[in-house]
């Protein structure tokens, strides 16, 4: 976004003065294209003149421009399909002749990144381009349409690139299904996987190469591989949804199951009993972390695989989403001296990502910082990790034992799961340590009320905790579908009324290419952070009711997870069906 801002202000969209105007009234850290639009600093018409040329001479790519807000791709493809004369195509409105496709190869189609649209009854074909004033590839692509009449059209390069990769995936998917079948028929394909350790060549190989490749593309979090009566299903679980990209023949699970063990150092012969295990690979040029779990089930066995980017461990606290005051709040408590700072939120929340968030806000090269994890999900470089194992009763209760004859100065626990975690973690946190850990409950005020179920005496709970933050993952709205929310049901209008401004306007996508048809892409954090001033503290320690803490948490400035949420779908980030769906 800086890139534009700065191109805007050489090209003088943006006067520099009226720009410093603005920063000496809001703050640096709201200058976006959408505030300097809100004020009337920056003309959507001027900008969207300026882009485009900026777009011709490449000092910008369309891809950079989509996930600014403030910024309508598709109307800045419009403007370029008027220019050239030519039409702009919605790719998702147009049903595709994959038999039109298939004339022309895949190589060439995704080096230009053009896509065969349709025929008509004149002969006429319709192609849609990336970049219709790019001559090579109008022509490398015309040639292919030898006595027909090649229109040429603009579409949105990420659809397109979308569209090809899917193609090519599944022509993939079956070529090396086929190879598989074929070496089963032979009689060798599973024993030659297990007893040859499956060499680069092997199709099996290849095959989960395309499914680890196709998932971190479609930034899955999840792999499933399921068995059924009569195929095996490849599922990916995208922004928190399942999604079946792929089904194959029966025959195919047994190979792709031990090839799968094989990678995670699992017993290939195993199939009556889970395991869990791990494997690293590089996809796409970067490396992954994937943590497997195997379950025998009816029809074979479920394989799943979480997929762990080590590059997120390095996101940074105010890059995690928070709303300004409730980041305001949460880094107050991690930066507090000792006391226990809490994440809750269900599974798949988050959580994990913020408390290595906080690590990295916190890490100092004068304290030692030691984490006890089931399993350790990052590798953080000056953090000492621990990796709790049933097997050998490292427990996360014995490994805080030990690691407080270790000197620690901050210590970060993946999950507090018993009453004696619990304990050691509040004496820790009352002896002059800094303890972060997560805890399963719906909100942050829920979890005082979980620690007390869980036997903690009230009075030592009023001075050990310093924070507690309750979070969720809702999805974003996909930006190239995005479009205003016409029908908004007027129960829900009226059950959030005290959140809403007079004639309120929410935004939902209508689901294209890009989101798989979803209306979403990404995910986005509502949270609350409810900081435990002195008179909550008193109230913890005299056994107060949750709604009595409550309400005095609102009397102090506490903003609830719905009205976070509301509030981002007011800004348009996400729409007002998921905010209830997630957060009700």
């Amino acid at each position: 976004m800086q890139r534009v801002i700065d191109l805007l202000i050489q090209n003088e969209v943006i006067e520099q003065r009226k720009l410093d105007l603005f920063i000496t009234k809001y703050g640096e850290e709201r200058v976006n294209i959408e505030n300097l639009i809100k004020v009337k600093i920056l003309s959507v018409v001027q900008m969207e003149e300026m882009l485009i040329k900026e777009l011709r001479m490449h000092s910008v790519e369309m891809k950079d421009l989509e996930s600014i807000n403030g910024i309508d791709t598709t109307r800045i493809l419009k403007r370029i399909a008027n220019n050239l004369a030519i039409e702009y195509v919605d790719i998702n409105d147009v049903d595709l002749d994959h038999k039109l496709i298939e004339r022309l190869p895949l190589k060439q189609l995704m080096r230009y990144n053009a896509l065969p649209l349709y025929e008509d009854d004149q002969s006429r074909v319709t192609v849609a381009f990336e970049n219709p004033s790019d001559f090579e590839a109008k022509g490398a692509i015309e040639r292919f349409f030898r006595g027909k009449i090649m229109v040429v059209a603009i579409a949105n390069a990420n659809m397109i690139k979308r569209e090809l990769m899917k193609l090519k995936t599944s022509e993939e998917v079956v070529e090396y299904s086929e190879d598989i079948k074929h070496d089963l028929t032979e009689g060798s394909a599973e024993v030659k996987e297990v007893k040859e350790g499956a060499e680069d060549s092997s199709a099996v190989l290849k095959l989960i190469e395309t499914i680890l490749s196709t998932a971190i593309s479609s930034m899955a979090s999840d792999i499933h591989i399921e068995a059924t009566e009569e195929s095996a299903i490849v599922r990916y679980r995208v922004d928190g949804m399942l999604q079946e990209y792929f089904k194959l023949e029966k025959i195919i699970f047994g190979p792709l199951a031990s090839r799968t063990k094989l990678l995670s150092n699992l017993d290939i012969a195993e199939k009556r009993k889970p395991q869990d295990g791990r494997f690293t690979h590089i996809v796409n040029g970067a490396v992954y972390d994937f943590r497997v779990s195997t379950l025998p089930t009816m029809f074979g066995e479920s394989i799943v695989m979480r997929i762990l980017d080590k590059s997120k461990a390095l996101v940074k606290l105010e890059d995690a989403g928070m709303n300004a005051e409730a980041y305001k709040k949460f880094k107050k408590g991690i930066k507090s001296p000792y006391g226990i700072m809490l994440v809750t939120g269900p599974t798949g929340s988050g959580k994990t990502t913020t408390l290595y968030g906080a690590l990295n806000a916190i890490i100092d090269v004068r304290d030692k910082i030691i984490t006890v994890e089931d399993p350790v999900e990052y590798q953080m470089d000056g953090i000492q990790q621990v990796q709790v194992s049933a097997k050998t009763g490292l427990t996360f209760a014995a490994a805080l034992r030990s690691i407080l004859r270790q000197d620690p100065d901050k210590i970060m626990i993946g999950e507090i799961r018993d009453q004696e975690t619990l304990r050691i973690a509040i004496e820790a946190a009352l002896t002059g340590h800094l303890v972060l850990s997560t805890l399963h409950t719906n909100d942050s005020i829920s979890a005082i009320s979980r620690m007390q179920d869980m036997g903690i005496e009230d009075y030592l709970l009023a001075g050990a905790v310093i924070g507690i933050q309750g979070q969720r993952l809702v999805r974003k709205i996909c930006g190239t579908c995005k479009e205003v929310e016409q029908d908004i049901e007027a129960d829900n209008l009226k059950e959030l009324a005290k959140y809403l401004p007079q004639n309120p306007i929410f935004y939902k996508g209508k689901g294209c290419a890009v989101c798989n048809n979803s209306g979403y892409a990404g995910r986005e954090m509502i949270c609350e952070v409810l900081i435990i001033s002195e008179e909550l503290s008193t109230m913890i320690a005299n056994g107060a009711t949750k709604d009595e803490m409550r309400t005095q948490a609102m009397s102090e400035g506490f903003t609830n997870m719905l009205e976070d949420g509301v509030n981002k779908a007011l800004q348009g980030k996400t729409s007002l069906e998921e905010v209830l769906r997630v957060a009700r």
